[in-house]
């Protein structure tokens, strides 16, 4: 007597519960969230390291206070950083950053700027002159002098930033009135409030005091 095959019997696939699931799901994104945490900073850092690196760099020569200067530097380099952080020249003060202020006013080949608004890049082959080097020796400048004699100073932050644009107003010849200096000098702030005598310290050092 013949048998008929027999029909193998194949069991459904077992479906996972739903806290097996969840389970793992959650144990999966962990692991991708841990990972995430370790490897972020390390990857931020070398892209910022990377970028660094790769920020572009200029040779830039000039002269500061009669003294002739080569560097090489990054192109973003404002000239007051430039006279701070690279040749220590730290009389120029940064006070606003943004060219509001006056604080850190230079003389550039005779005319004032603001350092904390231009590229040192741009100035090659420029004549800059600072506070430092208003000062013959141990003999002051007649503002400097003026100044002192005026008491036309407090906390001393803006001074010399203040200083050099009053030597700019003298060089441009704005100081043939009181309200000729005050308007000429409108960009630097005092915020000890010594704008009177400031205004006095440079007419003595005009000769009109």
């Amino acid at each position: 007597m013949s048998t008929e095959p027999s029909e193998a019997t194949t069991s459904p696939p077992t479906q996972p519960s739903r806290r097996t699931f969840l389970a793992t799901t959650s144990a999966v994104g962990g692991a991708i969230a841990a990972g995430s945490l370790v490897a972020g900073p390390t990857l931020l850092g070398v892209s910022e390291a990377a970028a660094a690196e790769a920020s572009p760099s200029s040779r830039v020569s000039l002269s500061v206070n009669g003294r002739r200067h080569t560097l090489t530097i990054d192109n973003r380099t404002s000239l007051l950083d430039l006279l701070r952080e690279h040749l220590d020249l730290t009389g120029s003060k940064k006070g606003c950053n943004a060219g509001a202020c006056g604080a850190c006013t230079v003389l550039v080949d005779g005319k004032r700027v603001n350092a904390c608004l231009i590229l040192a890049v741009r100035l090659d082959g420029s004549e800059i002159t600072t506070i430092e080097g208003l000062a013959d020796g141990d003999r002051l400048h007649p503002l400097q002098q003026a100044f002192i004699d005026q008491d036309a100073l407090q906390c001393g932050y803006c001074t010399p930033g203040q200083i050099m644009s009053g030597v700019g107003c003298i060089q441009e010849h704005r100081t043939g009135s009181a309200e000729e200096i005050r308007e000429a000098m409108s960009g630097n702030i005092c915020r000890c409030g010594c704008y009177v005598k400031i205004v006095r310290a440079v007419e003595q050092a005009t000769g009109r005091k």
